[in-house]
């Protein structure tokens, strides 16, 4: 079992991505924005972090580069919906330059993102 932080601003896509990964036995804490998964992180690391791009109070990319400088070791997911492109701007792009390990478009498919959080986690002997 490993623990995830979500950290996103979506209360309808948080609590199905909590769901989904409680289904799979992994112990999962939320945060509504940057600043409060920061926060969260820092009283508890998770094995794995989810982190929305586009969130209000600390963005997602500021979030991935503070987690970074503070845990060289965390596992980092970058997400964002809809657009990942903004004004020639490539943001799933800049969330691996700044340390995420990968990547999520949102929507995205539940094996997807389970998969994701498998090849994060260390091997089990």
């Amino acid at each position: 079992m490993a623990s995830v932080l979500v950290i996103d601003d979506d209360r309808l896509f948080v609590s199905l991505v909590r769901r989904l990964l409680e289904e799979h036995g992994h112990e999962v804490r939320c945060a509504a924005h940057g600043a409060e998964g920061l926060r969260v992180y820092r009283g508890q690391p998770a094995d794995v972090v989810l982190c929305d791009l586009f969130m209000p109070e600390k963005e997602g990319l500021e979030t991935i580069r503070e987690l970074r400088a503070e845990f060289a070791n965390a596992q980092i997911v970058a997400m964002s919906g809809g657009s990942t492109c903004r004004g020639g701007a490539d943001f799933l792009g800049m969330a691996r330059m700044f340390g995420a390990q990968a990547v999520l478009s949102k929507p995205f498919d539940p094996d997807e993102l389970l998969e994701v959080v498998k090849s994060l986690l260390p091997v089990e002997r």
